[in-house]
């Protein structure tokens, strides 16, 4: 299996015959469609994306590394941007991310190719920042703290790339 071994011939005649009842195109989601199955599916991802791209804008290493395929360029521009003007005041943060307690479909719509979906996430955070001398900034390293998120995700349904980015915040 996978191999080419140099026989790229016809079919054999006995396969012919069961082959030319097999419908392919059955076979093949179609991109198209924004089915309950897909916004399920979607939401599954979505949520993987939101936990992988806060925890990644938590980590001081000022450079945003494991999210960056999420991201389009514009929004992975902002949050670097942001990440280097925390370094400037010599700030780090510490981000522990809970879980999501809702991740709702607000709003998709296909233009041309392009298919946006709007997600509304509510999600728990520990988070502190702090300053060169450890001390407090903001927030509390002891409490739970809801966040309350609005995230456009886009993808061109003509591509062989299953992925979406985000491309814009709504917070």
């Amino acid at each position: 299996m996978g191999k080419r071994t140099g026989f790229e011939g016809k079919v054999p005649p006995q396969f012919q015959e069961i082959l030319k009842d097999v419908n392919l195109e059955k076979n093949i989601k179609n991109p198209e469609k924004f089915d309950d199955i897909a916004k399920k599916d979607f939401l599954n991802g979505a949520k993987i994306a939101y936990e992988t791209i806060i925890t990644d804008f938590s980590d001081n290493d000022n450079k945003l590394t494991t999210s960056k395929p999420l991201l389009s360029e514009k929004i992975f521009d902002q949050f670097n941007q942001a990440l280097q003007e925390r370094n400037k005041r010599g700030h780090y943060a510490e981000i522990t991310f809970i879980g999501i307690d809702s991740a709702n479909i607000k709003e998709h719509k296909k233009t041309d190719s392009v298919l946006k979906v709007t997600v509304d996430f509510v999600g728990e955070v520990i988070t502190c920042i702090r300053d060169k001398e450890k001390k407090i900034v903001s927030g509390d390293p002891e409490k739970i703290k809801k966040i309350y998120d609005t995230w456009v995700f886009s993808r061109d349904i003509r591509s062989k790339n299953p992925n979406w980015q985000l491309i814009d915040t709504l917070t």
